[in-house]
């Protein structure tokens, strides 16, 4: 497996690129057979007292999940991560497990679909934000200022991969196409903590 540990303004010294080798290593070896890489990004928090370590794995072909800790210094910020991403990877293991093995025999699955992925300046949130927003509607814009934009891809999946996909990559919401009818759908986590489906599907 791949690792690159990266730093924002946080030295990032052999010791404890070691150290995050040799964790990592032995949560793929756990769960994974088929991990390919990892991102390893440490940072400090917003009031400078703190370490953040975000985790973003690759675990298969299709299949990504991520984890974020926090401690007083770089490698408690990392077990803590990786002990989220462990925690994460024991609720799914039968599920994951049966992702990673299959790999091989979903090779004819289609390929994901390009999607962009677009963020708008939030219409509500501190005063100044909100003004924005307000007036680039009023100026004619049928929506506020694009303030981000990348490449995503819809995937073609079941609704418990979406769930499980959802999930892993600790995301809100998650457009896929059903893979047995076709469509688009859309998995999102709801604010009493369930689960919701959309699906444009006949009632």
């Amino acid at each position: 497996m791949h690792i690159t540990v990266a730093g924002k303004q946080v030295e990032t010294g052999e010791a404890l690129k070691t150290h995050v080798r040799d964790g990592l290593g032995v949560i793929a070896r756990k769960y994974f057979d088929h991990a390919l890489e990892a991102n390893v990004t440490f940072r400090r928090d917003a009031k400078g007292h703190a370490f953040i370590c975000d985790i973003n794995l690759k675990a298969g072909r299709d299949l990504f999940m991520r984890g974020e800790g926090e401690g007083p210094d770089a490698h408690r910020a990392f077990e803590e991560a990786a002990e989220h991403v462990a925690k994460r990877l024991r609720r799914y293991r039968r599920r994951v497990n049966d992702h990673a093995r299959s790999v091989a025999a979903t090779r004819d699955r289609p390929a994901g679909e390009p999607a962009r992925q677009i963020v708008l300046r939030a219409p509500i949130g501190e005063e100044e934000g909100a003004d924005a927003a307000e007036a680039d509607l009023a100026n004619g814009a049928d929506h506020p200022a694009v303030v981000a934009e990348s490449q995503g891809v819809i995937e073609t999946l079941t609704v418990g991969e979406a769930v499980m996909h959802m999930d892993l990559m600790q995301l809100q919401v998650l457009m896929f196409r059903n893979r047995a009818t076709g469509a688009l759908n859309v998995v999102h986590r709801r604010g009493d903590g369930h689960v919701g489906w959309i699906d444009p599907g006949p009632a």
